[in-house]
This record gives C-alpha cells, structure tokens and sequence, in this order.
C-alpha cells in the first residue's frame, strides 16, 4: 500500500518475480483498511505518506480487526518515522530506496518468525544446518553458529540456488547503513565455510559469485 504508483508497481513486480501471489495494491488510507477486510492478508507493507493519511493511523485502524504482520516503507534518514511505525508494534520497516533482494528478505524474515512455515533444517553437500539451534552438524560433530553466521545462511537459504547481492547481505547483517562492510562479510563468509564445507578452500555450497555476490547450493 503506498502512495507513489511506480513504486507499488515496483514492489508487485518484486514479489511476483518471486512467486508470491494474490497481491492486493491499495493507494489510500481508506482503499487499504477495505482491502485488509476483504483480502485477510498475510503481510502489509505500507507507506508512511499516503494521500488521505499516514500509514501510522492505517495501522492503527487495522490493529482493530487484524494482527496482520506489517513492514513500513520510509524515507531514508527519517528516523522518526522509524520508531514511530516500531513503537505501534511494526514487524520491520525498509528505508526507500532498496534493493529488490533487500525486500524479499525482509519479507521472508517477517514471515518466518511470524508463522514459522519454512523448514529449519536445511541439508549441503557436506553437512546439515539446523537454524533452530543455530548449529551445523558436519562428520557426526556439532559446530556452533554465531549471530550473524546464523542471520548470513538465513538470509541465503531464503534464496537458495539464486544470487544474493554483496549490498544485500550486509543490509541484512549491519542495516541501513551497510557501506564498508564488505570486508566483514568476508569474514563471516570464510568463517562459515569453514564450518560447513568439506573442504573449505573448494567450497560446493557456499559459491562466490564473482563481482556480484554468492549463492547457497542445497540438496533435496
């Protein structure tokens, strides 16, 4: 729901590509509260400026019938906005302007932790990774996952066999500001391969994409 209608058309054409369906777009305050009624949505996204409103008060008009999951758009460096849509209880919210992947794991992450559909365990060529206890089990022998190790392989199973974005993983690791990152997310990379490869130095799983970002290969 938002009021800039190339930008719903983007974030439709996003969720779409990704397979998501039976997608609702609202462009006012009023539209948006009908088709919460009428849709019964798994998730809202919502713009904080909207043409009859704010996305605060379509929230707080929704609250009533729904404990929908909600992510707020916001302008960038609009911090107030930020902790005003998280202080009415917002699951997330993503400064504009994002990339698509930032979207979609933003998404996926809110889904996940407010229904707990996917699967926790997630099977590699050499070792198994159980995301509800933060491990990896690898030759019989359990391995630890740090914070960021577990939110860097959730964020990557997420798209499993598709190319996650350097900038997109260190917006989900470090935020709005993932600038200078880089280093560190190379870092966690060699940490966790290290972990959950056979052999690290040729890795099979966790795949470097060169120039654009890396890939988590799955077995079924």
């Amino acid at each position: 729901m938002d009021d800039e209608p190339d930008l719903l058309k983007l974030v439709t054409a996003i969720l779409m590509d990704d397979g998501f369906e039976n997608i609702v777009g609202a462009a006012s305050v009023w539209e948006g509260v009908a088709a919460a009624k009428e849709e019964k949505p798994d998730l809202a996204i919502l713009d904080v400026m909207l043409p009859d409103g704010d996305g605060f008060s379509l929230m707080q008009q929704m609250r009533v019938f729904t404990d929908v999951p909600i992510i707020f758009l916001t302008a960038k460096d609009e911090a107030t906005d930020k902790l005003a849509g998280l202080g009415l209880g917002a699951d997330d919210y993503i400064v504009k302007p994002f990339l698509p992947q930032e979207l979609l794991l933003r998404v996926y992450a809110v889904l996940r932790r407010c229904y707990k559909e996917d699967a926790l365990l997630i099977k590699l060529e050499g070792s198994t990774v159980d995301f509800s206890r933060a491990e990896v089990i690898k030759e019989n022998e359990v391995i630890s996952l740090t914070a960021k190790e577990h939110a860097l392989l959730e964020a990557l199973a997420r798209n499993e066999g598709k190319i996650v974005t350097v900038d997109a993983l260190c917006e989900a690791l470090w935020g709005d500001n993932p600038f200078g990152y880089e280093n560190s997310l190379n870092a966690h990379i060699r940490r966790i391969r290290e972990k959950i490869e056979t052999d690290p130095s040729k890795p099979v799983s966790l795949i470097t994409i060169k120039g654009l970002g890396y890939k988590l290969n799955t077995r079924k």
